[in-house]
């Protein structure tokens, strides 16, 4: 008898793992995704998760429950009867839903766990400057990030990779991992591994408030920072008053004695941000009230970058 699965997630980093079993022929008795809301331009447009565009094109059965420990939501979720319920990128689950199948609530993790447990792994594995990261899925208990672990897989951090770079990867890393899980607890042949908490470290929400880059630091931690946010929720600085996004730079490393902060341009080709120990160059940037646009783009309608 195939396994009968729920399916919980949001964003499109979920919908490859949805896909994954979807073509892989397996049972997915339900879709829990977010409810609608409207955006776009005078929030007019009604928004739908990208999870939930995949499950109506594939004619699965959707629930949106605003809270997930409304009386008939969990109602309608028990009479789904899953054998297994998969986690991507969804939110916190309360017990009576992670524990509800028979098998238990698999999740798929952006991070090499224990390292990185919480809502940013991927941006503060950049942040940090780690030369590999990767995804595990683990099944579900109270404590956040901390079950067993079922699957892991690796990929290695390029040093101008943003974070976006590694999100799209993991991606479809993290859809062949959950594949591999399922067809592990479809056939029984698995050995659990517990976390070792001792190791783990955190990865917490990162909000726009705390983007605002800092130039009195290396070059690597100033270049690694604006990777790490790029493109959200994106590094910056001002100018003129105006908030300046930047998305992509490369790092030079040189001794020097400019102020960090101080920019160096040619007001033609290239612009650069002075460190403690050298220099940032913008690849990539955005002025407010402007688009996202390559520095030569950018220099070629402005010219007030002076060193």
């Amino acid at each position: 008898m195939s396994l009968r699965i729920v399916f919980m997630g949001t964003p499109d980093f979920a919908v490859p793992s949805l896909q994954i079993l979807v073509e892989n022929g397996y049972d997915v008795v339900g879709v829990i995704t977010s409810t609608d809301k409207m955006g776009g331009r005078g929030k007019k447009t009604l928004i739908e998760s990208a999870v939930k565009k995949y499950a109506v094109a594939q004619n699965l059965k959707i629930l949106q429950p605003p809270r997930l420990k409304n009386k008939e939501f969990v109602e309608s979720l028990r009479a789904l009867k899953a054998d297994l319920q998969i986690v991507v990128a969804f939110r916190m689950l309360p017990e009576v839903v992670w524990n509800m199948p028979t098998i238990g609530t698999i999740n798929l993790h952006g991070s090499i766990l224990p390292k990185y447990r919480g809502a940013a792994p991927i941006n503060w594995a950049v942040i940090n400057g780690e030369k590999e990261t990767g995804v595990t899925t683990f099944f579900l208990k109270h404590e956040i990030d901390t079950g067993d672990i079922l699957e892991v897989a690796t990929t290695p951090i390029d040093e101008n990779e943003t974070a976006g770079d590694v999100y799209n990867r993991l991606m479809h890393i993290g859809a062949d991992s959950v594949l591999t899980s399922v067809k592990k607890i479809e056939s029984g042949n698995y050995k659990l591994q517990p976390q070792k908490n001792e190791k783990a470290t955190k990865a917490p929400k990162i909000f726009s408030e705390t983007c605002e880059i800092d130039f009195h630091q290396t070059t690597e931690k100033v270049h690694n920072f604006i990777r790490g946010m790029s493109p959200y929720p994106t590094a910056w600085t001002s100018l003129n008053g105006l908030k300046l996004k930047i998305f992509r730079t490369l790092k030079e490393v040189v001794s020097h004695k400019k102020p960090p902060n101080m920019i160096l341009t040619d007001d033609r080709s290239f612009i650069k941000f002075a460190t403690t120990d050298g220099f940032v160059e913008v690849l990539e940037l955005q002025l407010e009230g402007k688009k996202r646009m390559k520095t030569k783009d950018f220099l070629n309608g402005y010219s007030f970058w002076k060193e």
